[in-house]
């Protein structure tokens, strides 16, 4: 059972996809948003979650505080299982639900060749299935880089055994961490 661990939303169990995901655990989760709480990326951000299988990371963000979320993912049982826990939650209001792949999700929003980045997230979350090839979630990195605001915190959770990601400019490394077979990885742009 995977529920949202705090906020307003504490305590409120998530529907999980039933094939294909792996749910962030609750004690990663925990981590991982005191490490973010900690710099000051939560409140009343903007949040983009990108693979998101139930939306537990978009969900936990909303709930602690963050203004709203866009939670993308591909596969229509991660979809309809976002969809599901927005309307549970009661956040549908503050969470938009996108049907798509990430990749062609990034490129629409803010295209290679913009001469500026997008600005449109504060905090973005990229949790891949652990199977994800490292030329796939650096095209996505890529293309993050690309749609965060000045002083946003991106974050990519993977397994230990896959590679740490590339961090194009904008953005600038700032911690990482590991929860058993869990690894994150920070990077922040610049005010």
């Amino acid at each position: 059972m995977t529920r949202v661990v705090a906020g307003t939303a504490g305590g409120r169990t998530l529907v999980v996809p039933s094939s294909g995901t792996r749910p962030t655990s609750e004690r990663v989760r925990e981590a991982l948003f005191s490490r973010l709480e900690h710099l000051d990326a939560v409140e009343d951000a903007r949040v983009l979650d990108l693979f998101a299988g139930s939306g537990a990371l978009g969900f936990e963000a909303v709930s602690r505080g963050a203004r709203s979320a866009v939670l993308v993912d591909s596969a229509r049982v991660a979809v309809d299982a976002c969809r599901r826990n927005a309307r549970s939650l009661g956040l549908a209001d503050r969470v938009d639900v996108v049907a798509d792949r990430v990749d062609r999700y990034l490129a629409r929003l803010a295209p290679a060749d913009a001469p500026e980045p997008a600005g449109a997230f504060d905090l973005v979350l990229l949790d891949p299935p652990y199977d994800l090839a490292d030329d796939v979630l650096q095209v996505a990195v890529d293309g993050v880089a690309r749609c965060v605001a000045p002083g946003a915190v991106v974050v990519v959770e993977r397994s230990t055994r896959a590679s740490a990601p590339t961090w194009p400019a904008p953005l600038d490394a700032i911690d990482d961490r590991r929860y058993g077979e869990t690894r994150v990885w920070f990077a922040e742009r610049p005010v």
